[in-house]
């Protein structure tokens, strides 16, 4: 007999007829007179396993629960009524460990909306978290993928951080030594301002931290960030780079992640759709059409997800809005020489009413006009020296975005609450486990 294999692996006609070694997790027990069915799980998928009251097992399978984890032999047979259309008539069965009673069930996760999350450690082993994590993992390789393979360089920014790059009410205040006024970062974007000026296209995957008191479905606290600044670049190339990024990723998801997609209940039809250019809609515009839509809004308001949601609803794939007014958005955006009063910035939406996904635009390049908007702002550009040398030593036009990935993942999955699209949520309430 082989070496171990995995589910996936044995699930074929190739496997049908010969004797295999499996090991996994109880997923599911179910036990008759004269069989004991053991649903059996590993990273690859589910397979029914079938001990019958004859073999020297069957009584060793009476004392499985779920989530012990075993050792399985057995022959593959083909049966359309078990999952997957095969399973494994087991031969010989070995547990590692018999799992005391699992404290995740029906019951108790209807009775208590916080216990999947107070037992996330034990909820992963899901289905559906498993499903979730698959194409999460898949949307990271797509995202190194997209950046490797257009010239980016891939570079690593700081975690402590002196400085706002969105606001000081969202910093993090850490004990840094003796030192105060020191942070979690918000954002890599300033460093990554800074090294484009010797390797002009620049991305980074990192988390990003911000104390935002909202308890929304789509904020966390921590939450993973992909950012990338790009020299010679404007408003218009960097969202060229945003939209073939998406583009690229939900590709990926869907060569890759059907399965998975299907166990979450996703419609692919929607994901089948998103593909560039994607439309342009001028904020402006939008104002209109939410004020059509007897929404309460003003020029010179920001976007809330209500508006985010009802907007992406006319809307099939994501959509950009361009041109904020300046109140809108931070400091660094460059103000459009044509209208002064709007930036040269952009969101991007995702559609089905999961709003923003994307946040970029062009940086200012001067530093007079950077620090007198750092003013303007109520800012002290004392703060941000080493941000406004940027611009005295071979300043040049450049643009960049960031994307929040847990929000792309929820969105893609189809997810209800952004603390699903992760593996370990953090937000106002949770820090635990």
């Amino acid at each position: 007999m082989g070496a171990f294999l995995h589910v996936r692996d044995v699930q074929s006609d190739e496997y049908v007829g010969r004797e295999v070694a499996l090991r996994g997790w109880v997923y599911r027990l179910r036990t008759l007179k004269d069989s004991t069915f053991i649903l059996l799980r590993d990273s690859t998928g589910i397979i029914q396993c079938v001990v019958k009251r004859d073999s020297p097992h069957f009584e060793l399978s009476r004392k499985l629960t779920i989530e012990s984890s075993v050792k399985v032999w057995g022959v593959v047979a083909k049966d359309p009524r078990a999952p997957g259309g095969y399973e494994v008539r087991v031969t010989k069965l070995e547990p590692v460990h018999i799992a005391e009673a699992f404290p995740i069930t029906e019951s108790a996760a209807r009775a208590d909306s916080e216990i999947l999350l107070d037992l996330r450690h034990l909820w992963i082993r899901s289905r559906k978290m498993t499903s979730i994590l698959k194409v999460r993992s898949t949307v990271f390789e797509a995202i190194h993928e997209f950046f490797r393979s257009r010239g980016f360089y891939e570079v690593h920014c700081p975690i402590f951080v002196t400085a706002a790059v969105e606001g000081g009410a969202t910093l993090f205040p850490v004990k840094y030594f003796d030192r105060e006024n020191v942070y979690l970062t918000q954002s890599a974007q300033f460093y990554l301002e800074a090294l484009i000026y010797s390797l002009e296209r620049v991305y980074t995957v990192a988390p990003s931290f911000r104390a935002e008191k909202s308890r929304t479905r789509r904020h966390l606290t921590e939450f993973w960030h992909a950012e990338a600044e790009v020299a010679w670049a404007t408003l218009d190339d960097i969202m060229r780079v945003e939209e073939e990024l998406i583009y690229h990723i939900v590709r990926r998801v869907l060569e890759k992640n059907l399965e998975e997609l299907s166990i979450l209940g996703r419609r692919i039809e929607h994901l089948e759709r998103v593909k560039p250019p994607f439309p342009r809609l001028s904020y402006d515009e939008v104002i209109e059409r939410l004020q059509r839509k007897g929404f309460n809004i003003k020029w010179g308001d920001d976007l809330g997800a209500d508006e985010e949601r009802e907007l992406t609803k006319d809307f099939e794939t994501p959509i950009f809005v361009i041109g904020y007014p300046e109140t809108c958005k931070a400091f660094y955006h460059k103000n459009d020489p044509e209208r002064p009063e709007i930036t040269l910035s952009e969101d991007m939406l995702a559609p089905e009413g999961y709003g923003e996904i994307i946040g970029g635009g062009q940086r200012i390049d001067d530093a007079r006009e950077l620090i007198e908007k750092i003013k303007r702002f109520g800012l002290n550009p004392d703060d941000y020296q080493w941000y406004i040398d940027l611009r005295r030593y071979g300043s040049v036009p450049h643009s960049g975005f960031g994307l929040g990935v847990d929000r792309l993942v929820m969105w893609i999955c189809g997810l209800d609450h952004i603390r699903d699209a992760i593996p370990f949520p953090r937000d106002i309430r949770r820090v635990y486990p």
